[in-house]
């Protein structure tokens, strides 16, 4: 004969559901930018984006961020991060239901904190320590005083610094009276959680949890449209959950159709929750948990082979575990077993080594005594069945009284909040009007001085562009005055004429230095005008200047000219004179004095910034106390032209002078240019 479903069905899936609640750890939002930890960080903002970066694996991969959290508290040298790490390696104890590990962290934590200096970051540390302790006595049964943790988690945090991690608390404590069957109360505390969370203005994921526990109280009134809104509530961020947030949603959704009786929609949502916790081999609580409540259901629909196949799968995991109310629900589903398959012999053997430990939900007691009434039918005991039959209906009376009295509790609990919170809102809405009015005087005086301020700065720099322009105007006024004055009192073609004639008259050697000569004559005065040339004109300014220098220099100098194929020296420009000032001081300046050999080397080569330039010479480094000193004028010609054409490029010409190491052991000076590319070296 089929094991018929009893109607009032609230303990042994939704107390499964609630130990899921209490393994439901929301991690807090990472303090800082989120930006790779540097070596000028502190250790709290490594930790911090330590934890930003591992937050997932806390449930997807416990096990190795507890390995990596306790090696770095190993590593730390700051006492209050030290712990911190381990608060983070203490999480994942409850994910991997290592609760000797979590025990261990915790004594170990609470030994730092009864000697450490007070500070809000000790009370954020305190504060997650009760709450994971209050999350272990949930674990074990011991609500009273998961409940008092929680309390005091609560209290410590509102003296730290972490007030985006209080609804956290607060979902924890809700959960801690939904276990003692003080559904009001636990609304209660979900409700004041999501007007933190209003408040405080978290992420929409931070209220999922809250949806979730609202489903669970509304699911055990039997007040299932509100207990649909609030799972829809939470489906919408399925996609954005966590693995163990995923499970805990499939998991009480099937709770809720199971207690409509709906076991075949609730079986599609268990196999789910199965079907994801294999994704994560840690996971192995949830796993069982769906597994239990699968097999509750084949058993409500006849199909004891599936239920014995779950039963068998998740019983030595409970069994390991001891946690007496899984116990006890595991061997009323093994009664019921006995008796689906009409074994009388060993439905007889669990009834009688069965025990009822305290504080079992009386819901629970409900099913395991309608499982009695029908194995003493069975048995022919009909004075037992009919004295457990009176014990139950005292006890449905009971539960619905007390169904009764919490949703009477709940209404008048919400009224209470709600007229609060319209009270709270009529002072904001009044405080905000004051405000805004405020604000308007305020902002018409500000508007006022804003207007006046730019009236002023648009004077201001109108002048001031208008002088700018005044003063280029006359400086190229002069210039060119100067320049014509200069081309009047001399006449530079007369002269290259009569150079021209006398070459004429000259042997060869003497014709080809000459007409170098004139060639460089003739260059530098083509170049006085120009304020930027290519770097083709440039070069070949440069290599007409040193065959000129060549007989002086003899034939120990050497000069290199290697130029990187990718850059094409006709379409690079550059300022005039950038490479031939620094060629001529190494020349005249470290190699016409140098005895051995000279060299003189120039690199054009490419970056991802521009052209780069380098210009280096043996001549013993720049020296100070040099013979040929000079007069420094060209390199501040260069330097200056430099700084002026950056101000008007968005990225700067790059310039450097210094001494470097070379190949032959000798020490040598380096001139180097890096030359942005769109560089506009004629922004004047």
């Amino acid at each position: 004969m089929k094991l018929q479903q009893p109607e009032c069905r609230h303990g042994h899936p939704a107390w499964m559901v609630v130990l899921i609640l209490a393994a439901t750890l929301l991690l807090p939002s990472a303090c800082g930018d989120g930006r790779p930890p540097a070596t000028s960080q502190t250790e709290q903002e490594r930790f911090h984006y330590f934890s930003l970066v591992w937050q997932d694996s806390i449930s997807a991969a416990p096990r190795h961020l507890r390995t990596e959290a306790l090696r770095r508290s190993r590593e730390c040298t700051d006492s209050l991060v030290s712990r911190q790490y381990l608060a983070l390696a203490l999480k994942t104890c409850l994910f991997t239901f290592d609760l000797d590990s979590a025990r261990l962290l915790i004594r170990q934590i609470h030994d730092y904190a009864r000697r450490a200096p007070l500070s809000p970051g000790l009370r954020d540390l305190q504060s997650e320590c009760s709450n994971m302790q209050g999350n272990i006595l949930a674990r074990t049964g011991r609500t009273d005083s998961a409940i008092a943790c929680f309390l005091r988690a609560y209290q410590l945090q509102t003296e730290g610094t972490r007030a985006d991690v209080l609804p956290d608390i607060l979902i924890n404590l809700a959960d801690a009276y939904n276990r003692q069957g003080q559904l009001d109360q636990g609304a209660y505390w979900y409700r004041r959680a999501l007007f933190l969370c209003d408040s405080l203005d978290l992420p929409p994921m931070q209220r999922t949890p809250i949806y979730y526990g609202l489903g669970q109280i509304y699911s055990s009134l039997r007040i299932f449209s509100l207990c649909d809104r609030y799972y829809e509530l939470a489906g919408e961020n399925y996609d954005r959950m966590r693995p163990f947030e995923k499970h805990f949603y499939l998991n009480n959704r099937g709770t809720t159709y199971y207690l409509r009786d709906d076991l075949r929609t609730a079986i599609g949502y268990f196999r789910r929750a199965i079907r994801l916790t294999n994704e994560y081999p840690d996971m192995t609580f949830e796993l069982n948990l769906s597994r239990i409540n699968l097999s509750d259901c084949y058993l409500g629909l006849g199909m004891a082979d599936s239920a014995a196949r779950y039963l068998s799968l998740c019983e030595p995991f409970f069994r390991q575990s001891g946690v007496p109310t899984a116990l006890y629900y595991l061997d009323t589903q093994y009664i019921r077993l006995a008796l689906l398959r009409r074994d009388l012999p060993q439905a007889a053997r669990l009834v009688a080594r069965a025990t009822t430990p305290p504080g079992i939900d009386p819901d629970m007691l409900h099913i395991r005594n309608r499982s009695l009434i029908q194995y003493y039918e069975q048995a022919g005991d009909y004075p037992a069945a009919y004295r457990v039959l009176q014990q139950d209906q005292h006890l449905d009376d009971s539960i619905l009284n007390e169904r009764i009295r919490l949703r009477v509790a709940d209404l008048t609990l919400r009224y209470r909040q709600d007229s609060t919170l319209i009270a709270n809102r009529l002072l904001m809405q009044e405080q905000r009007a004051e405000v805004f009015r405020l604000r308007q005087t305020r902002f018409a005086g500000l508007a006022f001085g804003a207007l006046a301020l730019l009236v002023a700065g648009f004077v201001y720099v109108y002048n001031k562009k208008k002088r700018a322009l005044i003063l280029a105007q006359s400086r190229r006024m002069v210039s060119s005055l100067r320049l014509q004055n200069i081309r009047n009192r001399l006449s530079p073609h007369f002269i290259f004429n009569v150079l021209n004639q006398q070459l004429s008259g000259l042997d060869e050697s003497h014709r080809r230095n000459l007409s170098s000569l004139v060639k460089l004559m003739r260059r530098n005065l083509e170049l006085a005008d120009q304020l930027s040339v290519t770097l083709d004109e440039e070069l070949d300014f440069v290599q007409t200047y040193l065959d000129l220098e060549q007989a002086s220099l003899g034939p120990d100098f050497h000069f290199t000219l290697d130029i990187d194929p990718i850059v094409r020296p006709s379409e690079v420009r550059l300022p005039s004179m950038l490479v031939q000032i620094p060629v001529e001081n190494a020349v005249k300046h470290a190699l016409k004095d140098k005895p051995g050999r000279r060299m003189l080397r120039i690199d054009v080569g490419t970056t991802p910034l521009g052209v780069l330039i380098r210009i280096t010479d043996n001549g013993g480094g720049f020296r100070p106390d040099s013979r040929h000193p000079g007069t420094g004028t060209g390199m501040k010609v260069v330097m200056q032209t430099i700084q002026i054409l950056n101000q008007h490029n968005r990225r700067p010409i790059e310039a450097d002078i210094s001494n470097v190491p070379l190949p032959e052991g000798e020490t040598g000076c380096q001139v180097t240019f890096l030359l942005p590319r769109q560089y506009d070296s004629a922004a004047l």
